[in-house]
């Protein structure tokens, strides 16, 4: 991955990315703890007929060093992928969500997986940003490997294989830059934007797993916010991180939606 310059306030705007194939752009937002590479598996196969750009979120990979807000990051992200298609899992789904809502004139097609507007109830907001405060001190004190095996054990991940958590890949972040992708970018830190889902006029596909029932509620009332131009989907047998769980599912779904794209000419 092609690295951001130097900066010595820590805090510039230049994103690392990778870039294969060529064609219509799709650009792929990672999820938390993961890097551009998580999406290799799958890039492969989108890059035979599409220029995929793969982006390392600030504070994750080779842009660990980039301190953003979701607001922020999106800027980012927008500047980085330029116009097309933009792909996004969890964290990245939001991400992704925000450049469309901010830069919809670099939004050609939006798919969101796993992904949500925000937590409505205050109470319940602050409570996670007081959750994602204590993982990022949890970090700081036990490191890298101890934090991961946390995470990953969470029953959100049950469903993902070991040989496809990418834990090598992961361990490429730094404690300094997930610790701020927490305190800036988690949800505790999110605005709502579900009352501004019915402002996207792009084409929209929200995903979830099969049985990531809390993500597919929240994916399903998604998709009825923003109105006829979004679709949903579940990915059979797969939980959040559905992609992974079930690549083959995953692009299945994905491509049909592309080709359907194509023949109607958005």
């Amino acid at each position: 991955m092609a690295d951001p310059a130097p900066d010595p306030d820590h805090r510039h705007s230049r994103l690392a990315i990778e870039v294969l194939g060529t064609g219509p752009r799709l650009v792929l937002l990672h999820g938390f703890t993961q890097t551009g590479r998580s999406w290799v598996p799958i890039a492969g196969d989108l890059a035979r007929d599409h220029e995929v750009v793969l982006v390392d979120a600030p504070g994750h990979g080779g842009s660990s060093e980039v301190r953003a807000d979701l607001v922020e990051g999106a800027a980012m992200m927008a500047d980085a992928g330029g116009r097309g298609g933009y792909v996004g899992y969890s964290m990245g789904a939001r991400f992704a969500l925000h450049v469309a809502l901010a830069r919809p004139d670099v939004v050609e097609g939006l798919v969101l997986l796993g992904a949500t507007p925000g937590i409505e109830d205050d109470a319940e907001r602050e409570q996670r940003r007081a959750q994602d405060e204590a993982r990022a001190v949890a970090l700081e004190r036990d490191g890298i490997d101890a934090f991961l095996s946390g995470w990953l054990a969470q029953p959100l991940f049950a469903g993902l294989p070991v040989d496809a958590a990418g834990l090598e890949d992961r361990r490429r972040n730094t404690v300094t830059g997930l610790a701020s992708s927490l305190r800036m970018a988690g949800t505790g830190n999110q605005v709502p934007r579900w009352d501004e889902l019915d402002s996207l006029r792009m084409p929209v596909l929200v995903l979830a797993g099969s049985e990531d029932q809390k993500f597919a509620a929240i994916g399903q009332r998604m998709a009825d916010g923003i109105g006829a131009n979004a679709t949903f989907a579940t990915v059979p047998g797969a939980g959040h991180a559905a992609h992974l769980e079930q690549p083959r599912a995953f692009l299945r779904l994905l491509q049909a939606w592309l080709v359907s794209g194509r023949r109607q000419g958005r």
